[in-house]
């Protein structure tokens, strides 16, 4: 992909839909994937990227989701998001409206010596901040390719897909995530190193049970509050074209805390770590706890377990619990989050793709999406923004 020589700078300028939606107002690029250089002046309404194949619209996809926590919606460490024949570093600017009002969001890498590419610098209203703090300013839900499979690949990436709802609605839990992933990691070292002592065990227990049981208890809050809204919406509501989802958190903690108070579900924890120490040791790893808990998912209509539904009833299920968790951060926030999808238009039919875009203007999200044909967008007409991007160069 050849890299813009200079900053491409494209102003929209109708009048806005609404003040209460989280939106993206300018966003600017530098030395970022294909992008030398780039400025985009935007309102409230949904963005519309068409393009090529390989002409940059994920990469924009991919800087707006730094605006908020996490590695980006591809994941990709820091160091390949630099463009290739820059610098070795990138930096991405903002200007926000959020809740709080309108701030300028700012992150970039610079590379250094013995640096790992994993780690990003952050500036919030002029002030460094870390990415984690993104999440209290920035919310989003996002769809890409590589989530076609959520329902037939491992249970990692369903509680990942879980984790950044229940992170959305309760920012806290990054902090009993990061804990208990620490002292896990430090647990499974000590079997490694052929380690006995009781005492550096149970101290690790101690704090994975606390942290542990925290975790599980906001994911089921979180798929609770989730499942409401589904029912809520389908007795409101006719038919629609996104089918509903049956979701079940299955894990041994989240069984206890249907049946016992949190303290004595730390408590049974805390014991199952320790009477579990010698299975553990012959795997050199922890055979239980939330990080083996799976998110359950069935196709309401079929009463049929997403995995053996067909490839189109799956995307249409996912598609649709990803709006669920938009209007859901909506529900609870207040303010709607971003939402970002890469290339889902070209795989629905047409039914279904007005039927999102219908979502998308009901629910007032400031949705960025891709296509390589922008006559698939055309029923949106005056209520987006739609702009042609052409191997690192923008235009309306």
């Amino acid at each position: 992909m050849t890299a813009s020589p200079k900053e491409h700078t494209i102003k929209i300028n109708e009048t806005e839909p609404g003040t209460a939606t989280l939106s993206v107002r300018t966003l600017k690029l530098s030395d970022f994937r294909n992008y030398a250089s780039a400025r985009l002046d935007l309102d409230a309404r949904p963005v519309v990227l068409a393009g090529e194949n390989g002409s940059g619209k994920t990469n924009l996809l991919e800087a707006v989701s730094l605006l908020g926590p996490g590695h980006g919606l591809r994941g990709r460490p820091y160091a390949e998001l630099a463009r290739k024949d820059g610098q070795g570093g990138f930096a991405i600017a903002a200007s926000v409206r959020t809740r709080h009002g309108e701030l300028d969001i700012g992150t970039g890498y610079t590379p250094r010596a013995g640096d790992d590419g994993t780690g990003r610098t952050v500036r919030i209203a002029g002030k460094d901040a870390s990415a984690g703090a993104l999440g209290d300013y920035v919310k989003q839900v996002f769809l890409i390719p590589a989530m076609d499979g959520l329902f037939t690949g491992p249970g990692s990436e369903r509680r990942r897909f879980l984790d950044r709802l229940v992170v959305a609605i309760a920012p806290g839990l990054r902090t009993s995530l990061s804990r208990y992933e620490r002292a896990m990691r430090q647990r499974n070292r000590l079997f490694q190193m052929r380690e006995h002592g009781k005492s550096l065990f149970e101290g690790l227990e101690e704090q994975m049970a606390e942290s542990g049981v925290a975790i599980a208890a906001a994911r089921l809050d979180a798929v609770e509050r989730l499942s409401a809204l589904i029912d809520e919406r389908r007795e409101s509501e006719d038919q629609t074209p996104f089918p509903h989802a049956v979701l079940a958190l299955h894990g041994t903690v989240e069984a206890d805390l249907a049946e016992r108070s949190a303290t004595e579900a730390e408590d049974a924890f805390r014991i199952l770590l320790e009477e579990g120490r010698e299975r553990d040791r012959a795997a050199s790893r922890t055979l239980e706890g939330p990080h083996r808990s799976d998110l359950l998912v069935v196709h309401g209509p079929k009463n049929a377990p997403a995995a053996i539904c067909s490839s189109g009833e799956q995307k249409a299920l996912l598609l649709g619990l990803v709006l669920a968790k938009a209007e859901l951060i909506k529900t609870l926030e207040g303010i709607a989050p971003l939402v970002l999808l890469d290339e889902v238009a070209a795989h629905l039919d047409g039914v279904r793709r007005e039927a999102l875009f219908a979502e998308i203007l009901r629910l007032k999200v400031q949705a960025w999406m891709t296509g390589t044909d922008k006559e698939l967008f055309s029923p949106l007409g005056q209520s987006a923004q739609i702009l042609d991007v052409n191997r690192g160069i923008i235009s309306a």
